[in-house]
């Protein structure tokens, strides 16, 4: 299978993961003085700092991830920017088995995938491949484009204040910033009370097909209120970190021309055609 294809395939496996492990940022705001005083309130006031952490994150428009980890059986890394304005949007560059880089653009349900210059003659010169998930989204009983729409900071916040044992590990420097690490182990059934209705028992079906019986979920947050990473296990389901950075940096991810574009969708129906 092409490098590009490849990616395609890991991106619509991955597409649950990121929504799954979802957590996400605010904004930094520049010059602000950090007080030591912080870490302490964040380690001694459990409840009070993680709902400060969602009134926080809940104004951010965009952040940087770096994702590492697996999910479906597949290894999945890559990086990029997440629009979280209506409709959201992400860019990211995925690295294939053979660690060459593949872009990736996101936009609602739709997947974009930039092929390789010497790959672009099979689809008539397209540089971008699409596939709209609307379809699978109603196989799958998941609403997809709901997916990215999850992709935000407080629904792994949310759960450990949902649950109780949450506890904190302790003050940790996190790429040259200072944090508070929280872990807990969650029941499943605590976990799927954090997930939109829609996607609710979907991810329900898969976790019990996979014999997840509870999540571990380990969070990582700064001065600022701002989780910095998020650590996510499920059995041997998945098991995936983010990190944060560049919070509130504008970024600007466009849809690809349709001009540029080969529809996976319109390949199918010439298929057909030809087959039928």
């Amino acid at each position: 299978m092409s490098r590009w294809k490849n990616a395609a395939v890991l991106t619509v496996s991955a597409l649950t993961a990121l929504a799954l492990t979802a957590c996400g940022s605010g904004t930094d705001t520049p010059g602000e003085s950090k007080q030591p005083s912080v870490l302490e309130q964040l380690a001694s006031d459990l409840k009070g700092s993680l709902q400060k952490v969602v009134d926080k994150t809940g104004t951010t428009d965009s952040v940087t991830m770096a994702m590492e980890g697996t999910a479906a059986g597949e290894k999945i890394k890559m990086q990029g920017s997440l629009d979280l304005r209506d409709p959201v949007k992400a860019e990211m560059t995925m690295e294939g088995p053979d660690g060459a880089p593949t872009t990736i653009r996101m936009i609602g349900a739709v997947i974009y995938v930039e092929v390789p210059e010497a790959d672009r003659a099979d689809l008539d010169g397209k540089r971008w491949f699409k596939m709209d998930l609307s379809a699978a989204s109603a196989q799958a009983g998941m609403d997809y484009t709901k997916q990215l729409e999850d992709v935000d900071p407080t629904k792994q916040v949310k759960t450990l204040l949902a649950t109780e044992g949450t506890t904190v590990v302790g003050e940790e420097t996190l790429n040259g910033v200072p944090t508070v690490h929280y872990t807990v182990t969650a029941p499943v059934a605590t976990y799927l009370g954090q997930l939109e209705a829609d996607a609710r028992k979907t991810v329900e079906q898969e976790l019990a097909k996979n014999g997840v019986k509870e999540v571990k979920i380990d969070l990582w947050v700064d001065e600022q209120y701002l989780p910095r990473r998020a650590h996510m296990v499920m059995g041997t389901m998945s098991d995936m970190k983010i990190d944060y950075t560049d919070y509130g940096k504008p970024v600007n991810i466009e849809t690809p021309a349709a001009s540029e574009t080969a529809d996976f969708a319109e390949m199918l129906k010439d298929l057909q055609g030809l087959t039928g």
